[in-house]
């Protein structure tokens, strides 16, 4: 895989998948790559989601200071990689930017490739199993990315 400089990673609201996928690849890929997160129907400015936060701080990550952030065609652009939560997220934004083609993978691509279900506004063992599959997933990009 060509160098990659530049990751966003990409689900619906931006408050709950999306959040804890750039937190967990900054923390396992080197600082000279940027990780972002954006949504396709975003929460704009909202942070992340109070059950994804307290899963995630619970287990020694911190989702503070996210704000979500809406996803657009030049974001999209000034990207390397673009890792979607689910398939239906990768068909919509090539709908937008045919372009990135090429730069859209799934999250999961490693680990499964069938998508991470949203748990938003769901129990807080659907937010832990996501963070599992999420941080499974993230190390997995990692490993193929260049882990710190």
């Amino acid at each position: 895989m060509a160098a990659v400089e530049r990751v966003l990673v990409v689900c619906v609201g931006n408050i709950c998948r999306s959040p804890l996928g750039e937190r967990l690849l900054k923390q396992a890929l080197p600082e000279s790559v940027a990780v972002t997160s954006a949504g396709i129907g975003a929460l704009v400015g909202h942070p992340a989601d109070e059950t994804a936060s307290d899963v995630a701080s619970d287990k020694g990550l911190s989702l503070d200071g996210h704000a979500a952030r809406q996803f657009t065609p030049e974001m999209g652009a000034e990207q390397d990689l673009i890792l979607v939560m689910e398939p239906g997220h990768r068909r919509q934004i090539l709908r937008e930017a045919p372009h990135l083609q090429g730069r859209v993978m799934l999250f999961d691509q490693w680990t499964g490739a069938t998508g991470i279900a949203d748990p938003y506004k769901r129990s807080r063992a659907v937010h832990e199993a996501t963070f599992d599959a999420v941080h499974k997933a993230a190390r997995a990009w990692a490993d193929r990315l260049g882990a710190k």
